[in-house]
């Protein structure tokens, strides 16, 4: 049996800011029908950010969907006609006031593909520096920086301040990193 689902109506339900909602009538392999509620998500990037010091650099957020604060690693969406490094770069400076001299691709990966087509693109970043007057973030967007090592990270992961997929992977990355 071959998996794919072949799309036979497809209507736009809620076009925002970040994301659009569709619902599509889909065909399955089996020839029923069935309907998809589907996110659509222009694709994101995430930071790890590490220091000389070997320190993670963190950012903590109030996260609505979630109503709580998180410790989350620099992430932000890839604007239109962007290129995803240059992204990267755009988000480590805007969120943690840094520069880096090294910036690594890792690993591309989808958040939710049951409902959602977002990939965030994973960069490691190293050799920062300090920028005197960095970028200005975005005008909604509040943010504390923290930085700390594989173990100060790996305690936040335990107590559930890092709940996150993006920031939980890049962990276990700069945990294994040689």
């Amino acid at each position: 049996m071959e998996l794919f689902e072949k799309t036979i109506s497809s209507k736009s339900i809620y076009e925002g800011k970040v994301i659009s909602l569709r619902l599509e009538d889909v065909e399955l392999p089996d020839g029923q029908i069935a309907k998809r509620e589907l996110i659509k998500h222009p694709g994101a990037v995430a930071i790890l950010p590490i220091t000389e010091e070997g320190k993670i650099v963190f950012v903590q957020q109030f996260r609505k969907a979630l109503e709580r604060t998180l410790v989350e690693i620099p992430a932000g969406k890839i604007e239109p006609e962007e290129n995803k490094k240059h992204t990267a770069i755009r988000e480590l400076e805007e969120e943690t006031g840094y520069r880096a001299n090294q910036f690594e691709f890792i690993q591309s990966f989808a958040t939710s593909p049951g409902f959602a087509d977002e990939v965030i693109h994973l960069y490691l970043a190293k050799q920062l520096e300090k920028v005197d007057h960095p970028a200005l973030g975005d005008e909604d967007e509040f943010i504390d920086i923290l930085e700390c090592t594989i173990q100060e990270a790996e305690q936040l992961v335990a107590d559930g301040r890092v709940f996150d997929a993006k920031t939980l992977y890049a962990i276990l990355y700069a945990k294994n990193m040689k």
